[in-house]
Parts: structure tokens; sequence; C-alpha cells
């Protein structure tokens, strides 16, 4: 079981407070065995944006991990795929999020069709627990930070985990220079 502690932020291992976490992720993290593997904090929802919780936190911006869904079409059939990307970087979402989607433009979803085809609370959507079938690109620099902090699946807490395990997740590509 793993405990993480980032600033003023300590977590306990999710598999003592599933009920902090959203059902899909829940789900997931079972399924793939790693429910004792993250921690999870429960915080103050008004906090649970990345601004809110890093200055809450006392937290490094480069300890923080988004995660953004994006969409496109091709031949009136839409993809989707989530973005895994430090919250000192931007998400490459029209050159190499669009070209890995095989897409004709790509754009971040709006956050009622996100919340709707994830199951997931704004604010607290996470790779953990996506759709199957869902690509999840993560930006390498995040594998290579060290511990993270993530959404839960819900608003009222945040995940911590190595940033290396997100490589590891079902659908999971680790892509250089996904975000800059």
């Amino acid at each position: 079981m793993r405990i993480f502690s980032l600033g003023a932020l300590s977590s306990i291992p999710a598999s003592e407070r599933p009920d902090l976490l959203g059902a899909p992720t829940v789900a997931a993290l079972t399924a793939a065995g790693l429910l004792g593997e993250v921690g999870v904090a429960e915080i103050d929802p008004a906090l649970s944006d990345t601004a809110a919780t890093q200055q809450a936190f006392g937290l490094e911006l480069g300890s923080l991990a988004n995660c953004v869904v994006v969409g496109g079409k091709r031949e009136g059939t839409e993809r989707f795929a989530a973005c895994v990307i430090l919250a000192t970087t931007r998400a490459d979402v029209n050159g190499v999020v669009r070209r890995l989607l095989d897409v004709r433009k790509a754009s971040f979803l709006p956050m009622e069709r996100a919340v709707e085809l994830t199951g997931m609370e704004y604010g607290g959507i996470t790779p953990i627990g996506l759709p199957a079938g869902w690509p999840v690109l993560v930006d390498s620099k995040v594998t290579e930070a060290g511990v993270v902090v993530i959404g839960s699946g819900v608003r009222r807490s945040k995940i911590l985990l190595p940033g290396d395990l997100l490589g590891r997740l079902p659908g999971a590509q680790v892509i250089d220079r996904l975000a800059g």
C-alpha cells in the first residue's frame, strides 16, 4: 500500500477510501490491480481546479498533471482521446494530437460533453477509467516527473501516484513532445 505526500497534500491508499473516487476510476484501478498502488486525498471541491489546488497545498506546478479530453472527426466518425500533460505545459492539440487521432481538426471537448462521455465530474476528469478504446496520450514529461497529482473522477479528492504509472495504464501511449 502506497502513501504519498506533496507540499501540504497527503494521501492514504485508495484501497482504504474508494468512496473518494469516481465509479469509473475505482473500477479501472480494481481491474488493473492498482487500487493499493495509488494514494487519494480528500479536498474541498472548491479547490479542485489546478491553480486552486496548487496554491492551497503549496505544490509545484510541475507536480500537477492535467487530463484534457479532445476529439475530432474522420469520415463522419468521432474519435476521442485523453491527453495527460503537466500543468506547466499545453497539449499540442492541432499538431501531435490531431495526427495521432488521424482527424482533420482536433479540439478540446466542451465541458458538458466531456462529463457526459467520461462519466466523471468536470474538474476531476482523470485518465484512469475512461471509456474503453480511448487512447490515453501521456506526455513523456509526466512519466519523468516523479509523484504527480491528478483528478480522481470527482471534485472532492485528488489522486497521488508515480507519473510513470500513467504510462502503464491500459490504452496509454507515452508521447515525446505531446505538450510544449
